[in-house]
């Protein structure tokens, strides 16, 4: 069997209301989806996550100049073999965002292909299932105006919780103040959920730290805080884990297994949260 053909496809969709996160305001919703064709008619199918706020564009652009070229004729059946060729070829200007989440969208499609030849869940090629069931949490919480939402906040945590989730990630990063309003609101009507923060890399170390103190005093004990600082500063996060109780999380910013290996050895976090998408 052989790639005959990967083709790129550009998805993006305005939104009727925008909404925010701490890194911006979110005005559409893309994806980019890979197709990949071999000779023997059997066709994989894959995603590149935007990650943030990152164009569908990029990661396309990526797939049609660079790594099209590079798996077009190999055997699919080797995804391994084919992730390294990817890989290699683009560390000196790839290694993180959106040219891995390319790769990883092709390597999605490569185990796709594999599955279906061999007519066994992705899984249990990979290795088998630990488990059959997850618990699903809701996560959202994001703003339509900005600040000084606490209120309508905290009727989405109604809400989530009447739908059956037991477990809710807040997203959180608009200041201090502003944050711990939303999680006064939510404390109220959250009373039998698991909750989780997420900032998304929004604080420095102080701040990162000021508001997981603020929040244990409160009396949360959160499941975790996700991204307390941007994800270059290791130290910065393992200095955030010391200084609290709660567990630290991250990883969603990171694309391979050199960059967990730092983020493990560094004891900076204690969940690590890779995204299939593009690790």
């Amino acid at each position: 069997m052989k790639i005959t053909d990967v083709r790129a496809h550009v998805l993006r969709s305005a939104l009727e209301q925008p909404f925010a996160f701490s890194q911006g305001w979110v005005s559409s919703r893309g994806a980019t989806l890979v197709e990949v064709h071999t000779d023997e008619g059997v066709t994989g199918w894959g995603e590149a996550l935007c990650q943030g706020l990152q164009p569908p564009e990029i990661a396309a652009a990526a797939i049609n100049k660079v790594l099209k070229d590079l798996v077009t004729g190999a055997d699919p059946l080797e995804p391994e073999v084919l992730w390294h060729r990817m890989y290699h070829q683009t560390r000196d200007y790839g290694q993180k965002g959106a040219v891995v989440g390319a790769i990883s969208a092709i390597d999605i499609a490569l185990w796709d292909i594999a599955g279906k030849v061999r007519r066994e869940p992705i899984a249990k090629l990979l290795g088998g299932m630990f488990r059959t069931r997850v618990q699903a949490y809701a996560t959202g919480f994001y703003r339509i105006k900005g600040r000084g939402e606490a209120a309508r906040l905290a009727q989405e945590a109604e809400s989530h919780a009447a739908n059956g989730f037991r477990a809710l990630k807040i997203k959180l990063g608009f200041g201090i103040d502003d944050d711990l309003g939303v999680m006064r609101s939510i404390k109220e009507v959250a009373q039998k959920q698991e909750v989780m923060i997420d900032v998304n890399h929004a604080y420095g170390v102080a701040d990162a730290i000021r508001l997981g103190r603020s929040l244990e005093e409160m009396g949360w004990r959160l499941r975790w805080y996700e991204e307390p600082v941007v994800q270059e500063d290791l130290d910065g996060y393992a200095e955030v884990r010391r200084a609290l109780a709660t567990p630290i999380a991250g990883g969603e910013n990171e694309y391979t297994l050199f960059g967990f290996r730092e983020l493990l050895s560094r004891r900076a976090v204690d969940i690590v949260q890779p995204d299939i998408c593009i690790a």
